[in-house]
């Protein structure tokens, strides 16, 4: 059974069956088809027989205790934030993942023969999107402490470095960095060799601290090796990661109405390429049981105000080092949404297992 975790513990709202039973449809019908829900309408969807009077007052408690509102001057309702969060904490039916997508996602992540970690984050990511019809993102494997095992440069064409460093026991990160001028091989591998020397077993963002306090301490005169090592030191360890996660199918969002205006697209796409919002969220997630889920404004952040994340953890060696999930609407289809989410954190901690 997928467990699913309240990213934001909420007082719990005491609702009578009825009002429960109307806010469920409310709710469904309108993630159904995206247009506010009058009383009529509820009246011939609900199964409690109600006239469409009786379903006014109802439907008017409901907004007094800001489970719904009235959008403009329509006769209808939509869900508030809070409203969707009674719904997915207590009202929500999860349903079983389909057959066909279990197999797919099984035969994608765990019996594909051109396997390597990040082949297998990026091929997760793209599966939930392409499932979801929403934005998948995974966070690549988050440890709690990197250590500097060893680092090389290889000089490329147009003030250019290729930098392979080694961390921890075997992972390997490879990048390219843009110097000041061009350095012979012999000048990047005298840089190397100090580095490697002085700060091998250090964690990695300390690097470039500890390597500027050094240099204060014995008082080393700024030759032309120490140049070097200071330059690339300052552009390896200082600059921001932005291999942090991957992410797929942002286009989806901009199919659906209520995220279709230019300016909420464009602060939300700015948010996916400076990244720092978006992983501040998935960090939080690190530490949840199961499927957790931030709606609207509970995420904290202004441009993911029409927007729900849906996060699950995955693990190697029985730690969790990171977690995935869908980005889309508030008015996205959770019961469905919430068993693939799930599922492919399992699929993606087995296949990490196996390897």
């Amino acid at each position: 059974m997928t467990k699913v975790s309240p990213a934001v513990e909420a007082k719990p709202t005491v609702l009578s069956e009825r009002a429960q039973q109307l806010l469920k449809n409310l709710v469904t019908r309108y993630i159904r088809d995206g247009q506010p829900v009058g009383s009529r309408t509820l009246s011939k969807d609900s199964e409690l027989a109600l006239s469409p009077a009786t379903i006014r007052n109802v439907m008017a408690d409901l907004e007094d205790m800001g489970l719904i509102i009235s959008p403009h001057t329509s006769a209808g309702r939509i869900p508030t934030v809070r409203g969707y969060r009674v719904f997915v904490d207590s009202l929500l039916q999860i349903q079983p993942l389909a057959m066909a997508e279990t197999l797919r996602l099984r035969q994608q992540l765990l019996e594909s023969t051109d396997y390597n970690k990040q082949n297998l984050l990026q091929q997760a990511s793209d599966l939930l999107s392409e499932i979801t019809h929403l934005a998948g993102v995974v966070m690549l494997p988050r440890h709690k402490c990197s250590m500097l095992r060893h680092l090389e440069f290889l000089p490329l064409s147009e003030r250019r470095l290729l930098v392979i460093l080694v961390i921890n026991e075997q992972e390997v990160r490879n990048s390219i960095i843009h110097t000041s001028r061009d350095y012979a091989p012999s000048e990047l591998q005298q840089a190397a060799n100090y580095l490697n020397q002085a700060f091998a077993g250090r964690n990695i963002q300390n690097v470039r601290t500890d390597l500027l306090k050094d240099m204060d301490a014995m008082r080393v005169d700024m030759n032309q090796m120490m140049q070097v090592a200071i330059e690339v030191a300052d552009k390896v360890f200082d600059a921001p990661n932005n291999s942090d996660y991957v992410m797929s199918g942002q286009t989806h969002l901009m199919e659906f109405a209520e995220l279709s205006d230019i300016e909420k697209l464009r602060h939300l796409f700015e948010a996916f390429n400076r990244k720092r919002d978006i992983l501040h969220l998935l960090d939080q997630a690190l530490n949840a049981s199961g499927v957790q889920i931030f709606i609207g404004e509970e995420s904290g952040y202004k441009m993911l105000d029409e927007c729900s994340i849906v996060t699950s953890p995955y693990e190697v060696d029985g730690q969790v080092v990171g977690v995935l999930g869908v980005i889309g609407p508030t008015r996205m289809a959770y019961e469905r949404i919430i068993p693939i989410v799930d599922m492919t954190a399992r699929l993606v901690t087995a296949a990490l297992k196996n390897d």
